[in-house]
């Protein structure tokens, strides 16, 4: 058993609901309270949590990053994924395009050609339009399931360029001239595949540097233009 690996799922799971004693995580790790204090007191050093006055506080970011930290360490991905609200990991995605700057809709619903339709974040800041499904629970990734997750993913970003600039619910980027709207699957671990048919799979952990560097690559992408009615 990795010790520091099951540690780690205690502190996420006595943490999904906010702070947590030092003696209540001892106590679901049933492990020596000594390690327990011992690892834990590593884990705030590596950044991953912090320590204060016999409490264990951990915001959404350390929470993903332990996440990811102990499926590293071998843990079972559904397992871990288990104890994180579906809403933390949607939120850091939000959050990381807004401080690049972006216009951010969260759960974007519209109806399209007789069909409902729903898109996990849309990202604007002009010309792109970034339609990110978020599947943090996705175990292993298989190629079969990418296939499917990706192209489903297109779909609803085709539904969405198509209904362009006539939206119910309206998003920053109804008043441009042009549009750029890229489909990209945000995972909570890493994929032996960076890319399907064009399509961005990326790690949460490496999502700022795609913001980054989508700009420059964005043509080389799978999307779709659209040029505007003024």
């Amino acid at each position: 058993m990795n010790i520091e690996r099951e540690l780690i799922i205690s502190i996420l799971k006595v943490t999904k609901n906010g702070s947590s004693t030092i003696e209540v995580l001892i106590k679901e790790a049933k492990i020596a309270s000594s390690i327990a204090k011992d690892l834990a007191k590593k884990l705030q050093n590596d950044g991953l949590l912090y320590l204060r006055n016999k409490l264990v506080e951990v915001d959404s970011l350390k929470r993903l990053k332990l996440a990811v930290h102990a499926i590293e360490l071998g843990a079972d991905v559904e397992r871990v994924s288990g104890f994180l609200d579906w809403k933390e990991f949607e939120n850091i995605a939000a959050i990381a395009f807004e401080r690049n700057d972006y216009s951010v809709k969260r759960n974007l619903r519209f109806k399209h050609a007789g069909r409902r339709w729903e898109i996990d974040i849309i990202a604007c800041k002009k010309p792109i339009v970034a339609c990110v499904d978020c599947k943090h629970w996705h175990h292993g990734m298989y190629p079969s399931a990418i296939r499917r997750i990706v192209e489903e993913q297109v779909e609803r970003t085709s539904a969405l360029a198509e209904s362009l600039p006539k939206l119910t619910e309206k998003i920053e980027c109804t008043s441009w001239s042009r549009v750029k709207l890229v489909p990209a699957i945000l995972s909570l671990t890493t994929v032996r595949s960076k890319f399907y048919n064009k399509v961005p799979i990326v790690p949460v952990l490496q999502l700022q540097d795609f913001i980054s560097q989508l700009p420059a690559y964005v043509d080389s992408l799978k999307h779709f233009s659209r040029r505007l009615a003024n």
